[in-house]
């Protein structure tokens, strides 16, 4: 059996995050040197563009490491407005997207409120509602013939309905596309047509609609963003990250995409000083290169594919993906578990799902660069001898 992740969960707490171990802890456990590690969990890149190590060699910037950076973070807002097409007063920046996560959570969720989360998706979403002692209303999406798209009129039966105790109607929608860990996209149309749908209940029950955040953290890897449908959904919050198609992971820079009075709402819950100098800097640099990301996407997208492909010939079943991640299939939950032990084994760090999550029969795996990849589809083939 694969290792449980570690978490920092107890009876007594909220829920919370659940990491796979760290490269130490693989390292001692089967006994191979943990330079050798490669983790294939994170959904991270294997290396940040080059002109970070020129920015960082240079450090010639005007605020000195001693120093809090700009409050209003200046030269970032207005690299990523000119970048994402908004209004200054349209963007927060965060720690991360997952920052932005949270200060959504504290702002939209009051105790004893409830949020909508369609599953398998992020879980975060579910983790942060818990936080904020609020009830999660779980609705699955749609099957693998559907590619796991979202049910439209589920989702808006879910926000019309209180729970059998007579709680509160959800006032926040968790939405993900493309979705982590299905790595797919949305079809064209469902996000809008499920925010028309939503607006167009609520007006009719006489309520305020519900506020829907939607998580684009790999949306470089597969289109146009939908933060344009702001305009028409006026309580519409679209997450952003540095992370994915930037490559800089390890600066947590995010940011969130609404009108200003949302944003305004978000704001007050935003500590002080939270993300870098460095990152700042940085992340200004990286937004105001059009072709930083497209070609790193680029780059991805055909090692994907490459990748994918060599899964396939060795007898595994990667899933279709537009992100940078697959999701590998397997015929049953124990199948996984051999194949997840044996590539930790190897010093290779799958994501494994819980038993009862409906994904506990696969595997997720990050894209990386061609020589890491390559040891994964090794492992793959020794294991199907074994």
């Amino acid at each position: 059996m694969s290792p449980t992740p570690v978490t920092f969960a107890s009876p007594t707490k909220p829920a919370s995050w659940s990491w796979e171990a760290t490269n130490e802890e693989i390292a001692a456990r089967y006994n191979v040197p943990v330079e050798s590690i490669v983790r294939f969990d994170t959904n991270t890149s294997p290396s940040p563009p080059s002109v970070v190590a020129e920015l960082l060699a240079a450090a010639n910037w005007e605020v000195p490491l001693s120093e809090y950076p700009p409050s209003d973070y200046r030269r970032l807002v207005d690299a990523a407005a000119a970048r994402y097409g908004v209004g200054r007063d349209e963007l927060l920046v965060g720690a991360g997207a997952d920052e932005v996560l949270d200060l959504s959570a504290k702002a939209f969720l009051l105790p004893g409120g409830a949020a909508i989360v369609p599953v398998p998706t992020y879980p975060m979403f579910g983790i942060l509602t818990e936080q904020r002692v609020a009830r999660v209303v779980r609705v699955p999406r749609r099957g693998a013939d559907a590619a796991y798209a979202l049910d439209v009129d589920a989702v808006r039966a879910a926000a019309s309905e209180p729970d059998i105790a007579g709680g509160a109607i959800p006032g926040l929608v968790w939405l993900c596309s493309p979705n982590n860990p299905t790595g797919r996209a949305e079809p064209e149309g469902v996000v809008a047509s499920l925010l028309e749908g939503l607006a167009s209940d609520a007006a009719s029950a006489g309520r305020r609609a519900p506020t829907v955040v939607l998580d684009e953290a790999y949306i470089e890897f597969a289109g146009s963003s939908l933060a344009p449908l702001r305009e028409t959904y006026p309580r519409l919050v679209v997450l952003r990250t540095l992370s994915k198609a930037y490559a800089i992971a390890g600066l947590r820079v995010g940011f969130a995409i609404a009108r200003r009075e949302l944003i305004e709402d978000l704001a007050v819950y935003r500590p002080p000083g939270s993300v870098s100098i460095v990152s700042v800097e940085i992340g200004a640099a990286l937004l105001a290169d059009d072709r930083i990301a497209r070609e790193r996407v680029e780059a991805t997208v055909a090692e994907r594919e490459r990748f994918a492909a060599a899964l396939a010939a060795a007898g595994w079943l990667p899933l279709p993906s537009v992100t940078n991640f697959l999701l590998v299939e397997f015929a049953s939950a124990v199948a996984a578990d051999a194949a997840a032990e044996g590539l930790l084994s190897r010093g290779l760090i799958p994501r494994t799902f819980p038993a009862g999550h409906a994904f506990a029969h696969c595997l997720r795996l990050t894209v990386r660069n061609r020589a890491q990849d390559d040891r994964v589809v090794a492992a793959a083939q020794e294991i199907a001898r074994a």
